[in-house]
């Protein structure tokens, strides 16, 4: 009787089964960036979260060649979510720089600062930026932001990346390969801290290891480019090997979404990221960054989504 009495309820009301409860009808796909990175740990630590969390929702982290390719698949509608550079989002807002036409990107949140590595060997006769005339460098893989970044520090130190060294264009995994082999002299990579690919180098027995400092040209890309680039610091002992601070610049993360996302979904999505941040930092330490001190710090140049603006006006912060 009581079964019969459930399906009379259901049926008076217009409900069917896969409504009452909750089927997953919101599929979505998160742009991250390559394996030996932040991102990709990062962006699968997120779509276990919503994917648990959110009853209506599946997400799934998709590999990448990040910032740039991120915002193109935004754009295009391949991806629902993107873990970008500020510097790049700002450029696809504006349409400028490597994007045609206007991306109507809008921020969910500001992550966690992304930091410029310059990696090399001892023995390379590598000590600052300009050591790298006439060398081997990967700058970064093709539609990345460490390229777009890394082509900013070294033209902030008078070099031009074409005519003053043999320029590679590798994933940090692949970049860090190629320099353990002696294939290359030296590579760019913007990540957080450690980046598992670094670390995994650092630690090759034989290898010395070292990071350049390069916040001498941080005006420079100021002058520029805006204030979207800060100065920062690579502690000493984040790396095997790493025995001093390397001063370096610093530009933050972001998570973005398209403008035509729905209000509800962004604020989903938005509020089970800060209610379940603790599950997040398991998967990576950059996570921690996650706070609500940073949002309305002026760390995103693109407007934050409607959705995001209404989580964060009921946490207390003023946000446009």
């Amino acid at each position: 009787m009581r079964r019969l009495w459930v399906w009379g309820i259901i049926f008076l009301f217009g409900l069917s089964l896969p409504s009452a409860w909750a089927q997953k009808t919101v599929r979505l796909s998160i742009a991250t960036g390559g394996t030996g990175g932040v991102y990709y740990p990062m962006g699968g630590g997120m779509a276990n979260i919503i994917s648990k969390y959110i009853p209506y929702t599946e997400a799934t982290a998709e590999v990448t060649t990040a910032s740039v390719d991120n915002c193109r698949l935004v754009d295009a509608g391949k991806a629902e979510l993107a873990l970008i550079m500020a510097d790049t989002g700002w450029d696809a807002y504006q349409g400028r720089a490597q994007f045609k036409e206007k991306v109507p990107l809008r921020t969910v949140a500001v992550l966690y600062p992304n930091n410029m590595h310059i990696v090399t060997l001892e023995g390379k006769g590598i000590e600052k930026v300009t050591d790298l005339k006439g060398k081997r460098v990967s700058t970064g893989a093709p539609g990345s932001g460490t390229e777009v970044m890394a082509l900013r520090v070294i033209e902030a130190f008078g070099l031009d990346p074409t005519k003053d060294m043999t320029r590679d264009k590798l994933g940090v995994s692949e970049s860090a390969g190629a320099l353990k082999d002696r294939k290359i002299d030296a590579f760019f990579w913007v990540g957080g801290l450690p980046t598992a690919a670094i670390t995994d180098l650092g630690a090759t027995p034989g290898i010395k290891m070292k990071l350049i400092g390069h916040l001498d040209g941080l005006t420079k890309m100021r002058e520029t480019y805006g204030p979207i680039y800060v100065k920062g610091v690579i502690p000493a002992k984040t790396y095997p090997g790493q025995e001093v601070d390397v001063p370096i610049t610093v530009v933050w993360n972001l998570l973005v979404c398209h403008e035509k996302m729905k209000g509800d979904i962004a604020y989903d999505i938005l509020k089970t990221l800060f209610d379940h941040k603790p599950e997040l930092i398991n998967v990576h330490r950059e996570a921690r960054w996650l706070s609500l001190e940073y949002q309305p710090t002026g760390a995103s140049p693109i407007p934050f989504h409607p959705g995001a603006i209404r989580y964060f006006t009921e946490k207390g912060l003023k946000i446009k």
